[in-house]
């Protein structure tokens, strides 16, 4: 995320005139330790020096060396973008400096609509493109799955749909010339993208439990890949819920971009759009103006603020 956002993580600016420092970015975060890679490919395995702010995968940096193969992460650069979620109690990182966010669905397992809602949210509040990924169209249930994403392309979100294990050639022009974050539920087949994109990558692709109807989370860690010179490729770890507990109400309306014309022709001018009367939002689901999940799944995020 942009501006006064980045501050609530924690960031410091890159000191140049440290003769010692390193600029690097970050591939791969694994709790409090990070692979950095260098400007000639090599990477360090860093940790940050002192109480630093959290890192996330895609942060640029500067870094000392330490030892053969070893680093210290001394300061990060100022983010263009940040992708994170919370709750409560915490943040996590997902991603810095991305272009773009692949919202990754497939029919089996069974993708959650509100899941996706919010990701598509978390990507408008942070100035970042969004598009959704139908993978698995070999299945006979993705006709269904297809239907279901309709409300997305009609407003405007791109939807791709491919077969990672057959064709990746429909999602390659969404790729060409962006950094890219892969989000979704554990199962869906972001690892299976990721491989058959990089066959050198070895990503171990997740298993699915038919019993539970969802995936075994195998990805533990967001690592980027880089396609060429210009195109990169995060690969994160499933997700299962996405709270946006640092986004207040009049934000999180506006990140639900249908909702956009109607947000100053509410009664009451501090209306959240969830019980109040003489709301222009609601009135408008009820004229089939809105889609009633996707007022639903806000609803849902402003509930979440009281728990």
């Amino acid at each position: 995320m942009t501006g006064k956002r980045r501050t609530e993580v924690g960031e410091s600016r890159v000191t140049s005139h440290d003769s010692r420092s390193l600029e690097g970015q970050i591939v791969a975060a694994f709790g409090r330790r990070y692979l950095v890679e260098l400007p000639d490919s090599s990477t360090l395995d860093c940790v940050t020096r002192g109480r630093r702010g959290a890192l996330a995968c895609g942060d640029r940096v500067s870094v000392a060396r330490t030892g053969p193969g070893q680093g210290v992460i001394e300061a990060a650069a100022p983010r263009s973008t940040l992708l994170y979620r919370s709750d409560r109690a915490r943040q996590k990182l997902i991603a810095a400096n991305v272009t773009q966010i692949v919202v990754v669905v497939a029919p089996v397992p069974t993708f959650h609509e509100d899941l996706v809602s919010r990701c598509l949210a978390a990507a408008e509040h942070g100035g970042i493109a969004a598009a959704i990924a139908l993978n698995k169209t070999d299945l006979p249930q993705s006709a269904v799955a297809l239907q279901a994403l309709e409300i997305y392309r009609r407003l405007g979100y791109q939807v791709i749909a491919l077969s990672a294990k057959r064709d990746l050639a429909p999602l390659l022009p969404c790729l060409q010339g962006r950094t890219s974050v892969l989000v979704g539920q554990s199962g869906m087949g972001k690892s299976t993208i990721i491989n058959a994109l990089l066959p050198e990558a070895s990503v171990r692709v997740a298993e699915i439990s038919a019993a539970l109807d969802s995936g075994r989370h195998t990805t533990t860690h967001a690592r980027l890949y880089h396609l060429d010179a210009v195109s990169h490729i995060i690969d994160s770890p499933g997700l299962q819920e996405f709270g946006l507990h640092h986004v207040d109400a009049p934000d999180l309306a506006h990140a639900f971009i249908e909702f956009r014309p109607y947000l100053d022709k509410c009664r009451f001018r501090n209306c959240r759009h969830v019980t109040e009367p003489g709301c222009a939002i609601a009135a408008a689901c009820q004229q089939g103006e809105i889609n009633e999940r996707r007022l639903e799944s806000y609803r849902g995020l402003v509930r979440d603020r009281k728990v």
